[in-house]
């Protein structure tokens, strides 16, 4: 469908407009209307009742806009609260440096791009929790349960690790673990680039308390 209008003329900036009308044609099955004043056709017409806001004139539907866009358009964070199970706290993408997450459970926690250097860890429930591109730089990581957690491209430089149990974790890309503690931890299945494997045997010792495997064996060090 072609809608064909014309403009009055309009005084804009100290400079005036004006367009002609479109001379009659088929398509001109609209009644043109001046576009400052324009009007919904009849077959599309509804009867809203004004409403006055703030001095300016708003249909009800308009004002129904305008409320819904106000439940939506809120901060951006707020779209990932309730992504794990921790209660109503938003963690993806959040600054949660030196935060108390220890021995919580946080199965499937989405903390993805966040900040959490120095967080507390220690003993938490982790399976299946993602750390993909977050910052873990000191963070205490120790005897928790971090079976299948998502750590691509996360920083976990300087972390604490021993006895922890990352059974099936990922770790690819450049995730880096460089000073990190690994006594004890448990690194089966992990996929590992070859200089990250190299690294980690360097450091590596200790068996893990709870699968009773040898993290150098886990890590397959020669």
């Amino acid at each position: 469908m072609a809608l064909l209008f014309h403009f009055n003329t309009v005084s804009f900036s100290s400079n005036k407009f004006s367009a002609k009308r479109p001379p009659k044609s088929p398509l001109c099955f609209i009644k043109p209307h001046s576009i400052l004043n324009y009007h919904t056709p009849k077959v599309f017409e509804e009867k809203f009742d004004k409403v006055s806001l703030s001095g300016e004139s708003f249909t009800s539907a308009s004002l129904l806009v305008l409320v819904s866009a106000s439940i939506f358009l809120v901060d951006p964070a707020l779209a990932f609260k309730g992504g794990g199970p921790y209660g109503s706290e938003v963690t993806r993408g959040q600054d949660l440096s030196g935060k108390d997450f220890s021995g919580k459970t946080l199965i499937k926690q989405d903390f993805k791009t966040s900040i959490l250097r120095q967080a507390n860890f220690k003993g938490a429930k982790l399976l299946g929790a993602s750390f993909f591109d977050a910052d873990l730089t000191g963070a205490d990581l120790s005897d928790s349960d971090l079976r299948g957690a998502d750590f691509s491209l996360a920083n976990v430089t300087k972390a604490n690790l021993s006895n922890a149990n990352l059974e099936g974790a990922l770790a690819t890309g450049n995730t880096s673990f460089k000073g990190s503690n690994i006594t004890g931890a448990d690194f089966t299945d992990v996929p590992l680039r070859d200089d990250q494997r190299e690294y980690l045997c360097k450091a590596a010792d200790g068996v893990n308390p709870t699968t009773g495997n040898a993290t150098r064996d886990t890590l397959l060090c020669n």
